[in-house]
């Protein structure tokens, strides 16, 4: 059975994701920073659906903290599939943004994609196979006001999964990135009511967090082993 890690899995996006990837036949390790009855929450839902899980709790920011956990991961053997979809939000604009605030979310999404993802290369790069999945944003793509910090982090991972899918491509590892655009989720239905998704997306509505995970699902199954180094978007046709 093939294990997938899923940063950010106590959440409504990285749980749907989680979900996807148990009903997909894999062994699905639940990430959460301080929340692991979320995480835990999440692995029971797969279970009572038939499906392998585990929670796992650190703060990818933390170096330390991040190797020390993914050892004991990996004394389970090779983590063939992972998904960086840890990030957070502290929105302001940018003249009055504090420093604080540009530091903590390019810590979480940029650094650790670093802490997470360097020390599990390695051991996909033996095993000749792996599926290596990162979370953006159509921020990154179109920019947003008052994000600035948000967007800079993951267009960061843009560049960052172009360049190591061309270091993996030929031991079998596949490198994207995924750019959600406006996701039904209670942080989205907090910012954006109907008539403005209406005014944003052509599509005029929400997307759904399982239309995203059925996306992530492919892209970290067999079918999709000629598709790397690509962001793709998933937003309503958002431009």
């Amino acid at each position: 059975m093939k294990r997938a890690l899923v940063t950010g899995g106590s959440g409504d996006l990285g749980g749907a994701i989680a979900r996807r990837l148990a009903r997909e036949g894999l062994h699905v390790v639940v990430h959460a920073n301080a929340r692991i009855e979320a995480a835990q929450a999440v692995v029971d839902a797969i279970r009572a659906d038939g499906g392998s899980a585990e929670a796992v709790a650190f703060d990818v920011t933390d170096a330390q903290a991040s190797a020390a956990a993914l050892e004991r991961l990996l004394e389970a053997g090779t983590i063939q599939v992972l998904v960086n979809n840890a990030g957070i939000h502290d929105d302001a604009v940018f003249p009055g943004m504090r420093a604080e605030q540009w530091h903590r979310v390019i810590d979480v999404s940029l650094h650790g994609f670093f802490h997470v993802t360097q020390p599990l290369t390695m051991p996909m790069a033996r095993a000749r196979w792996g599926r290596i999945i990162s979370i953006s944003s159509v921020a990154a793509v179109m920019g947003n006001r008052g994000q600035a910090n948000y967007a800079a982090a993951k267009a960061a991972l843009h560049g960052a999964s172009k360049s190591l899918s061309l270091e993996l491509a030929s031991r079998g590892i596949t490198v994207n990135v995924v750019a959600p655009g406006i996701i039904a989720s209670a942080m989205a239905d907090k910012v954006f009511d109907k008539d403005a998704i209406a005014r944003m997306v052509p599509a005029r509505r929400a997307g759904k967090a399982d239309e995203v995970a059925a996306l992530v699902a492919f892209l970290a199954g067999e079918d999709a082993g000629y598709i790397s180094g690509q962001v793709i978007s998933i937003n309503g046709g958002m431009a």
